[in-house]
């Protein structure tokens, strides 16, 4: 199984569907920009959807679900069986990703790439299992190169379902106690900025055990240094099943058109390497909320990207994402259904 697919070109943004998107705004009952950031969400749906009236009711929430063997270094707050849990309360309905997947009648399926506990079949979740869990970075690369690409191509699998099901916006979201850890990593390598100033508590570390994180971060860095020489073998070494798979899922949604909708700090790490392998990815994202975790500025940062919503969440699991989605039915709806001045008969700003 080889990756060769990932590096295929995007598709491109329809300039002419954007103008006429402009041109829609302009001719709406408001003064020009008054809705802010709604107008261009609504005019870069547009471009990416290739039509003047845009929809995101045809959403999905896909969550990718893995372990990671980082975790045997005493990372995470909570122990690696949770992830089996969780994924669970996902099959049951249970999580905050659930709840919001209903209320805005979104689409919902998990996808286990590999978790500690052998799982049974369960509704809405579809086994993918490559390997029980990474292997610890902190001493051997996460993955293989062929898990790797199994990985990534569960994901790309996932966007071919989405597409398949003629989807309107993705969201994906992840599943993997200590995952904090490898997105850390990955933020870390991707932006040349210290682990001391991205490093956070995760599932909840103290003081104390955010400094043992970071210091088992800083060492695994140090020991993967000279082979992580581009993006896919940085994911090989220090990612997680689950990021690979959403590096994957970001990848094949651009080279299907795709409009993605980013959660928070471990998809912004899947984002950030979607990025270096294809820059043109970030006309196809939107970037949902700011995480508490202290390192997802600087990783928005450098992708010059902008929350939609900063409400001090944390939770992962795609649940920032599932809260914007609101916001982007928001922008859709008033771009839609605003009447244009001609057909309110309100006399437009003098010239």
């Amino acid at each position: 199984m080889t990756i060769d697919w990932i590096f295929q070109p995007l598709a491109a943004l329809n300039a002419n569907a954007r103008e006429q998107g402009l041109e829609r705004q302009g001719q709406l009952t408001k003064p020009p920009g008054s809705l802010g950031l709604l107008e261009t969400m609504a005019v870069r749906l547009c471009a990416m959807q290739g039509v003047d009236k845009p929809n995101v009711d045809h959403a999905q929430v896909v969550v990718f679900a893995g372990d990671h063997g980082i975790a045997a270094e005493g990372v995470s707050a909570f122990p690696q069986v949770v992830t089996g849990e969780m994924v669970k309360n996902f099959s049951r309905g249970g999580a905050a990703i659930c709840a919001l997947a209903r209320q805005n009648n979104a689409q919902f399926e998990v996808v286990n790439v590999g978790t500690v506990v052998d799982l049974p079949s369960m509704n809405d979740v579809l086994d993918s299992t490559i390997m029980p869990g990474t292997s610890n970075f902190a001493q051997q690369p996460a993955m293989t190169l062929d898990q790797l690409s199994q990985a990534m191509t569960a994901g790309m699998a996932a966007a071919d379902r989405a597409a398949a099901n003629q989807v309107t916006l993705f969201i994906g979201g992840e599943m993997g106690i200590a995952n904090t850890s490898s997105a850390t990593a990955l933020a870390a390598w991707a932006t040349g900025q210290s682990v001391a100033r991205l490093v956070g508590p995760g599932t909840g570390l103290d003081l104390q055990g955010i400094s043992h994180k970071a210091q088992v971060i800083e060492s695994a860095l140090a020991k993967h240094a000279p082979a992580m020489i581009s993006p896919v073998e940085a994911l090989r070494h220090i990612g997680g099943l689950e990021i690979a798979a959403l590096v994957g899922a970001y990848i094949r949604l651009g080279q299907l058109g795709i409009a993605i909708l980013v959660d928070g700090f471990i998809t912004t790490s899947a984002a950030i390497v979607a990025a270096k392998i294809h820059p043109q990815i970030l006309d196809w994202m939107f970037f949902a909320h700011a995480s508490a975790e202290p390192g997802h500025q600087t990783m928005m940062t450098s992708l010059g990207a902008k929350a939609m919503l900063d409400l001090d969440m944390r939770l992962g699991e795609g649940s920032g994402a599932g809260v914007a989605l609101s916001i982007l039915k928001s922008a859709c709806v008033t771009h839609n259904e605003m009447a244009t001045f001609a057909e309110a008969s309100v006399s437009e700003k003098s010239a």
